[in-house]
């Protein structure tokens, strides 16, 4: 399955939905919980993981910059932001494959095609004329 990004998520979202994000969510917090409101979540866990890989990852580089020395204290922030950035790299992973995976089950329903216009029956003919005089 192909790394898939927050922003192509809400694309497909979007596409999904026909609205935009924004939009989407707003309508979201009107409606009960649902397919919608969970794939937002999805998609804002999705985010959130991006920027603190992205975060993570440069606080990184800035600690074993070439110039910068590393001593002991800094060891243990070397330790504590590869923890953290390896955290963030499994959460993205795991939200990308749930979120992708559900929008793969689901699928715009096509736009329903009026009914055939239904034909009415001929006019019954006339029935004959009752009698309430009584046989015998």
């Amino acid at each position: 399955m192909p790394h898939l990004t927050s922003t192509e998520i809400a694309g497909r979202i979007e596409d999904l939905y026909g609205a935009s994000l924004a939009d989407l969510a707003a309508h979201a917090q009107d409606q009960p919980p649902g397919m919608l409101s969970a794939l937002l979540g999805m998609h804002d866990e999705l985010a959130l993981a991006e920027r603190s890989i992205d975060f993570h990852r440069d606080h990184l580089a800035r600690l074993l910059h070439p110039e910068r020395q590393i001593g002991r204290h800094e060891i243990t922030h070397l330790v504590d932001g590869s923890r953290r950035l390896a955290e963030a790299v499994a959460v993205r992973d795991v939200q990308t494959k749930s979120a992708a995976a559900v929008l793969q089950s689901l699928g715009r329903a096509p736009t329903p095609t009026p009914p055939p216009p239904v034909l009415s029956p001929p006019p019954a003919p006339p029935l004959p004329a009752q009698s309430t005089a009584h046989s015998r």
